[in-house]
């Protein structure tokens, strides 16, 4: 089976997709499944382009033994052709993936994070970014749920 491609998006890439990039990679590698999947995150925005994930998401995700990995980066054009599957953290950042698709093919890629999710309703993933210490756990709570039924839906081996 061929590598599957997947990328995590939210506005600045320090909070929520980089979360689910942690998040998803640790249940990919725990599995044993690392070989079938390239994942990365990145935003709709440059503003924390090199920076590594909020130190507020960092210590939530170490306090569920969660590897922190990677650096922002901005969302590219090319990043609709490299991928298999795009999601977005929430309706602005679809409709910003959305913008630069060329093709029905590039627009059928961008999905909502939340369509995954089997114990949250919410539509979208909150930003946490200017709220307090709870909006990082309820996120971690969202983005762990949404990549355990990512996992579901793509695993190689199912």
């Amino acid at each position: 089976m061929s590598t599957q491609r997947i990328l995590f998006l939210c506005m600045g890439n320090i909070c929520r997709s980089p979360a689910a990039h942690c998040v998803f990679q640790h249940l990919v590698d725990t599995e044993g499944l690392t070989e079938y999947y390239d994942i990365e995150s990145a935003g709709t925005t440059g503003y924390h382009e090199g920076a590594p994930p909020d130190s507020r998401m960092q210590q939530a995700m170490r306090r569920r033994n969660i590897p922190i990995i990677g650096r922002s980066r901005p969302l590219e054009r090319r990043d609709l052709i490299d991928y298999d599957l795009i999601l977005a953290m929430d309706k602005d950042n679809l409709a910003g993936a959305r913008s630069l698709a060329r093709t029905d093919e590039e627009r059928g890629k961008i999905k909502l994070f939340s369509h995954y999710c089997t114990q949250h309703d919410e539509l979208e993933v909150p930003d946490p970014y200017y709220g307090g210490d709870n909006g990082f756990e309820h996120v971690l709570n969202m983005v762990e749920d949404g990549c355990a039924g990512l996992l579901a839906a793509t695993r190689p081996d199912a």
